[in-house]
C-alpha cells in the first residue's frame, strides 16, 4: 500500500524565466509537491520523507541553478525527488504568480509527473 503527502504553495524565491531580466531580480515562485510513498510500517517519522528535507531540496535546486523554463525546474526537481526519496511517483508544478504576458493573469505554471519504473 501507498500513502500520499503533499506541500502545497510553499513560496520560494528564485532567479528563474526566458528573459534575462527574469532571471536578474529575485521573484516568488510557488510550488506544489505530491510523493507517493511506501506506507509507513510505524508511526515514525523515519518510515517516511521529512518535509523539512523537500523543502531542503526545492531550496538547493532552485538556489543552485537559474532555470529559463519552468518545465526544466519542475522537471529537475520531479527526478531528483524521485531518486533521493525513493519516491514511487513525483507530481511537481512550479508557479509563477508575477509573470509580465500583457493581459492580466494569476500565474503561469508548469506541472512534471514522474514514476518509478
Amino acid at each position: 500500500m501507498s500513502v500520499v503527502v503533499e506541500i502545497a504553495s510553499l513560496e520560494l524565491e528564485g532567479r528563474h524565466g526566458a528573459l534575462a531580466a527574469e532571471r536578474e531580480e529575485l521573484q516568488p515562485f510557488l510550488y506544489d509537491v505530491e510523493l507517493e510513498l511506501d506506507e509507513p510500517a510505524s508511526d515514525a517519522l523515519v518510515q517516511t520523507v521529512d518535509y523539512r528535507e523537500v523543502v531542503a531540496l526545492i531550496r538547493e535546486v532552485s538556489h543552485g541553478t537559474q532555470f529559463n523554463l519552468l518545465e526544466s525546474l519542475a522537471a529537475t526537481l520531479a527526478d531528483t525527488m524521485l531518486e533521493r526519496f525513493g519516491a514511487l511517483s513525483v507530481y511537481v508544478r512550479v508557479r509563477k504568480p508575477h509573470v509580465q504576458l500583457g493581459l492580466p493573469v494569476d500565474y503561469t505554471a508548469a506541472s512534471v509527473r514522474r514514476e518509478r519504473r
